[in-house]
């Protein structure tokens, strides 16, 4: 299990939790001082009280919780919220509520899940030509049945 070092900016916050054994999302906490409502197709930026130094060569990526987004249709606005290594600022979620009614957070609310995962850096490098493949070009379902 790798340690992430984890600053509470406001004693209120709460550390980020796995709901279960083999959980790959530790969920993210609502730090509130009351309900917040987020009305239809709104989106509000809500605080989680906490910073974090995510280590080199990984990134947090925030995630939707499954049960918050398709029951109430709140999930980050930006799809995947992404915590980079060198942040040490507050880890905040963009919340959208994608239904039809308001939705109300409440003060500890799960909210979304970070998952603290590797990845590669990559050195983009110009080419007069790409290697062929059997797909070549064809995208946006060029791979389903017709």
């Amino acid at each position: 299990m790798t340690k992430i070092a984890v600053k509470k900016l406001d004693e209120r916050a709460v550390l980020p939790t796995y709901g279960s054994e083999f959980a790959a999302g530790a969920d993210l906490y609502a730090l509130l001082d009351d309900e917040l409502t987020i009305l239809p197709d709104e989106t509000k930026l809500i605080k989680t009280g906490l910073a974090m130094e995510i280590p080199v060569g990984y990134a947090g990526f925030i995630y939707a919780r499954s049960g918050l987004a398709s029951k109430r249709g709140l999930a980050p606005a930006n799809k995947v919220g992404v915590v980079d290594a060198d942040y040490r600022g507050e880890v905040m979620v963009a919340l959208h509520n994608h239904s039809a009614q308001p939705q109300t957070v409440a003060p500890r609310e799960r909210i979304a899940q970070l998952v603290v995962a590797p990845f590669l850096k990559a050195d983009f490098t110009v080419v007069d030509e790409l290697d062929e493949t059997a797909r070549g070009g064809g995208g946006f379902g060029s791979t389903g049945s017709k």
